[in-house]
């Protein structure tokens, strides 16, 4: 059968596309990997320097694929996660690869065109008119000009990936279309999409009547977001655990006098979308020389190895381990070991949920924010939808439970459901 439309959402961490078929049916393009098939096409780029009759050439992988090779590669080439949190910083335009710069569009059109070109395999048909998913507010941004700013510079990229017409939809927009799919009567609804880089809330009406008659401006109630997710309590846990490890708070000796070692390197290590960039030949040479004057030089030794082997990959996925851990037990052991690191420590629910304090404040502020702007209180909210990886993390359902009641909180397709209300929202935006 041939699609009626295609949703994209390109995630921070995660990308997927679904298809809307004529009998009303959605389809996820699934992506080969090494065990399988994924719906959840990583958003990461892996590039090597490779020599082909002589000459030196940059390669690209993308998604499975790129973390495979990356894995395998007895000498490690370039990964770069989160591309799209850079999105809204007017002051990175491009970085270096290999001695040569690249700008930050043409990274991210590595990714979506290897995601597209993988759909079209599946789907059989050309992808080119797609409704893609855009954040309520974008990682980092100040003010509506930069999320417009943020959002140019995205479609760029899906232009530069071989899409040809691209309408936005707020992610969570996305999701509540999909949430509207599944049921048989109208509904005020309050959605909570929780990506890698931001969280997003929509007050909307829903259902059959607005389904039939249309869906008008005045059903959307209000829209909050804010630039901060999962990376966000993933920085937390690099910085209580891994960071002091690495040299964090330690001193050195610069011609008899004490310094601290300098601390933006631990800073960027807390960021996914920085991680790789410190991988420099002026970051790795400032390392060599803190660690000769180091009063533990065992510690930046560590940091040292880290950096210069990008192991930004075996480190997410460690502390995602832990995240998925606590989130199901009140206890769990952190572990990241390899080469010059070895790091373990055994951490409690109650002291993550210390750590990510902040965080969750600031999602809390924001859900009241969206209510008191849609002009609703929470008793007038008949569902809560979340969606999002972040959803599952017991504090974060918290805020949700303690404001709205657990009998009233749904979730469902955490990490397709905006995908999948995309390619509705594009049949409908036609």
């Amino acid at each position: 059968m041939q699609p009626l439309a295609f949703g994209l959402d390109f995630g921070t961490t995660n990308s997927s596309i679904a298809a809307l078929l004529p009998d009303g049916s959605i389809r996820l393009a699934r992506f080969p990997q090494s065990d399988g098939f994924t719906d959840a096409f990583r958003s990461l780029l892996y590039l090597e320097q490779v020599v082909t009759a002589g000459r030196k050439a940059t390669k690209s992988w993308t998604g499975p694929r790129g973390i495979e090779r990356y894995l395998a590669a007895e000498h490690k080439g370039r990964l770069i996660q989160s591309l799209k949190s850079f999105l809204s910083s007017r002051s990175l335009q491009n970085t270096e690869v290999f001695g040569r710069r690249v700008a930050l569009e043409d990274l991210i059109a590595f990714v979506a065109r290897d995601l597209r070109l993988e759909a079209e395999k599946q789907f059989g048909v050309p992808i080119r008119r797609i409704t893609s998913g855009r954040p309520v507010r974008f990682v980092g941004s100040q003010k509506p000009e930069d999320d417009a700013y943020a959002q140019a510079r995205l479609e760029s990229s899906l232009r530069k990936a071989g899409f040809e017409e691209i309408a936005f939809e707020f992610e969570p927009i996305g999701a509540a279309y999909f949430y509207e799919s599944t049921l048989d009567h109208d509904e005020l609804i309050l959605i909570g999409d929780f990506g890698g880089g931001t969280s997003d809330f929509s007050v909307l009406r829903v259902g059959p009547e607005v389904r039939c008659h249309g869906r008008k401006p005045e059903h959307l109630l209000a829209n909050e977001g804010l630039g901060l997710a999962g990376d966000s309590f993933d920085a937390k846990i690099v910085r209580h655990l891994v960071a002091p490890a690495l040299g964090a708070g330690s001193s050195l000796n610069s011609a008899g006098k004490i310094l601290p070692v300098p601390n933006w390197v631990y800073f960027k290590l807390e960021r996914w979308h920085h991680l790789s960039l410190l991988r420099s030949s002026e970051t790795l040479n400032m390392l060599r020389s803190v660690e000769r004057q180091a009063l533990e030089p065992e510690r930046i030794a560590a940091l040292l190895f880290l950096v210069e082997n990008d192991l930004g990959y075996h480190l997410h996925r460690s502390v995602q381990d832990l995240k998925c851990a606590l989130s199901e037990r009140e206890e769990a052991i952190f572990r990241f070991e390899d080469g010059d690191v070895y790091i373990e420590a055994r951490v409690r629910r109650s002291e993550f949920e210390d750590w990510i304090a902040g965080e969750l404040a600031a999602i809390e502020t924001s859900v009241d924010r969206v209510l008191a702007n849609a002009q609703v209180q929470a008793r007038d909210i008949d569902r809560v939808f979340l969606t999002g990886g972040s959803s599952f993390v017991p504090a974060v359902r918290r805020i949700f439970d303690t404001r709205f009641g657990r009998e009233r909180i749904s979730s469902g397709n955490e990490f397709t459901s905006v995908a999948r209300g995309l390619a509705l929202a594009g049949h409908n935006l036609r």
